[in-house]
């Protein structure tokens, strides 16, 4: 009998290739990855095996900077350098170059756990170099496009290099105290920047996954709470933790106040968002919890971090990498 119909596909010319180009021609693609292993694997090793934590930064002071700078701030990093490329147009960096930043990352996490101050130099410097380099790219595509909305984004991740490498330096002094201040400083300054970016992507995924959903934009509302951050951080460094706690007060109230006006039981059905609005819910609440330790009426100084870190930046970090 003769064949009337074939129903095999044709065959194909070659199979397509993984392309790995595409991989680091965004910066979410190794940065979010990178970043959320490192989460991982970081607490395995602080909850089941501290004694393999034999560098100079050890226990406690590892843990808490490479929550925030290793897991927090990279996913941050890979952020900026994704949206810098709609904001302006021009991606700030990508193929060899964003592959080398990746690298530089690499050797900090692994220097981290060696011990000697060699290991502990190479790590202190490889991570500033990660921020200082991201810095840099963001405000040179911020800068050529004349993007003047976001001329402050670069400082924001200045300003946590420059809060990194004052808590390594207390934690080699032994400082404690210094050691929480610098801490903070960095949290703040992270606070401070996920505030922003979340007060634009936010309202903006709102009302597309709801229909009819509209949205007051807060412009005013933004400025000043921005500039309360920003003088909360500069009050934290001039050690004057009342008034960063009243500042830190305003900035969680007004993340509150937009939280509301954001209208979060119109995105309950919508699992993509309603987590977004859990965790900015999350972080304005852990600002609170912030102004009240600072004001001395919270005795436990981790439970800002974990607040901010848990509820806030983790909640806030699923919703985004799963969505991307």
């Amino acid at each position: 009998m003769s064949t009337l119909l074939t129903l095999e596909e044709p065959a194909a010319d070659g199979a397509a290739r993984p392309n790995w180009r595409a991989f680091t021609e965004m910066g979410f693609r190794p940065l979010y990855l990178a970043g959320c292993f490192w989460a991982l694997a970081s607490v395995l090793l602080w909850v089941f095996a501290p004694a393999r934590l034999t560098g100079v930064l050890s226990a406690m002071p590892w843990h808490a900077h490479e929550m925030l700078w290793g897991f927090v701030a990279t996913i941050a990093v890979g952020f900026l350098m994704t949206a810098g490329a709609n904001w302006t147009g021009r991606n700030p960096l990508r193929g060899a170059p964003l592959a080398a930043l990746c690298v530089v990352w690499l050797v900090a996490r692994g220097a981290y756990l060696a011990p000697g101050m060699t290991a502990f130099a190479i790590a202190a410097a490889a991570d500033l170099l990660f921020f200082v380099w991201a810095a840099a790219a963001l405000a040179r595509a911020v800068w050529i496009t004349r993007n003047r909305r976001n001329y402050g984004v670069p400082l924001l991740l200045l300003a946590l290099a420059a809060a990194h490498a004052l808590y390594l330096r207390a934690a080699l002094a032994g400082d404690y105290l210094a050691l929480m201040r610098y801490f903070n400083t960095g949290l703040l300054a992270m606070a401070v920047l996920t505030l922003l970016i979340a007060r634009r992507v936010l309202p903006f995924f709102a009302k597309r996954a709801v229909a009819g959903l509209e949205i007051p934009p807060h412009t005013r509302s933004g400025h000043w709470q921005l500039g309360a951050g920003v003088l909360a951080i500069a009050c934290l460094l001039a050690g004057a933790p009342r008034a960063a706690a009243l500042l830190l007060a305003v900035t969680g109230v007004l993340a509150l106040v937009q939280w509301l006006a954001w209208k979060p039981w119109a995105a309950r059905r919508v699992p993509l968002l309603w987590i977004l609005y859990v965790g900015y819910l999350g972080l304005g609440l852990g600002l609170l919890v912030g102004a009240a330790q600072l004001a001395g009426y919270v005795a436990r100084p981790a439970w800002p971090a974990h607040v901010i870190g848990i509820a806030g930046f983790s909640v806030l970090i699923i919703g985004m990498a799963t969505r991307t």
